[in-house]
């Protein structure tokens, strides 16, 4: 090859290089571009979803406000109007206050004139709407006497700011200082109660007033315990009592659990059973034979010579029934005999002392432990 082909040949090579250099610069430029339009493709979106669910929370936030508001409005639809005519009376009788105590004490410290007419009610009346939320069984006749106090207050300065324009004008300028407070002491502090609540709260004060009279009764017939270091501890019998007429303490008499019919007519039933059947003759034990010494039993013949044997008019008794009265008036009688022969809590001692049936000593038990 001449120096001139080789020449040709390596201007070939060197052009084809330089072509693939160029196809490779502009594919990592492509490769570049891509990522990069990628990045900003993610970078988009990213901030799209930032902002879709920024939009979202606003949205989320504003309808929860708009729904505690909704929420709110109803809870205070009847307060709402009361503070805005409130709000209108302090509107018209502040300033008039603050003006006439200018007036009356000749520099500022008159201004402060209005502190004590018109906060000063609205103060107690607050105080009454939240001790009758927080305590509803605080009295509140405190509060309302210095509600009406200080509401009066309110009237007669506003009234006596007035006179100097007319009768007129001092009625307007009173009226309009207190209406606010009278319509949210009507309104709001004190609403009006159900019947139900009503009846309620009647009966809880007459219990209430039953429990401190026994409790009172209660202390006056305690007696006192002593110990050695001189200290008086009261004590107290417990039990079921009622006031009579004088305030004193008197036991309760409780009514007995009422008995099954069925079961009561079962029991008189085995009673009666039990008391013909020992009312009854019966074949006597036997004897030995006197004539004979073989020890052989005699028995009992049908001879001509023996009478038949008849009853005893004597012995024949009418069967013996108590009612539950009866018995308990017998349990009552037994439980004073000094003796203690029978534990009332014991529904066996019971039944062997008086003679009854189980289910009646069972009664009479239970009857017992309930009274106690």
């Amino acid at each position: 090859m001449s120096w001139a082909e080789e020449r040709r040949a390596n201007k070939v090579v060197d052009a084809e290089q330089a072509r693939f250099d160029a196809e490779a610069a502009t594919e990592r430029r492509i490769r570049e571009r891509g990522a990069y339009l990628a990045d900003q493709r993610t970078d988009r979106d990213t901030a799209d979803t930032k902002r879709t669910a920024s939009r979202d929370a606003r949205r989320t936030r504003r309808t929860a406000q708009r729904v505690k508001l909704g929420a709110w409005l109803s809870a205070h639809r009847v307060d709402l109007p009361i503070y805005l005519l409130a709000v209108a009376s302090g509107v018209m009788a502040v300033p008039s206050m603050a003006a006439y105590g200018f007036a009356v004490y000749g520099n500022a410290t008159g201004a402060v004139l209005p502190v004590l007419s018109e906060l000063g009610m609205w103060a107690f009346a607050l105080a009454v709407q939240v001790t009758r939320k927080s305590s509803p069984d605080r009295p509140v006749w405190a509060l309302q006497t210095g509600v009406w106090t200080f509401a009066g207050v309110a009237f007669g300065l506003n009234v006596l700011h007035g006179l100097d324009r007319g009768i007129d004008a001092a009625v307007v300028m009173g009226v309009a200082s207190v209406a606010g407070v009278i319509a949210h002491q009507l309104a709001v502090a004190a609403p009006r109660r159900s019947a139900t609540e009503r009846a309620a709260s009647r009966i809880d004060r007459r219990v209430l007033r039953k429990t401190s009279r026994i409790q009172v009764a209660a202390v006056r017939h305690a007696v006192a315990e002593i110990d050695a270091t001189g200290t008086a501890t009261l004590v107290f019998a417990a039990g079921r009592y009622v006031l009579d007429r004088r305030g004193r303490l008197t036991e309760a008499v409780e009514s007995r659990s009422p008995v099954d019919p069925a079961d009561r007519i079962a029991e008189q039933l085995a009673e009666e059973a039990a008391a013909w059947l020992a009312t009854q003759d019966r074949p006597g034990p036997s004897t030995l034979d006197p004539a004979g010494d073989s020890g052989a039993v005699a028995t009992l013949d049908s001879a001509p010579d023996l009478r038949e044997s008849t009853p005893n008019p004597d012995r024949v008794r009418t069967p013996k029934t108590r009612s539950f009265d009866q018995l308990w008036t017998d349990f009552q009688a037994a439980l004073l005999d000094p003796s203690g022969a029978m534990d009332p809590t014991s529904a066996v001692s019971i039944r062997k002392t008086l003679h009854c049936s189980a289910a009646r000593a069972r009664q009479l038990r239970d009857d017992y432990r309930a009274n106690r």
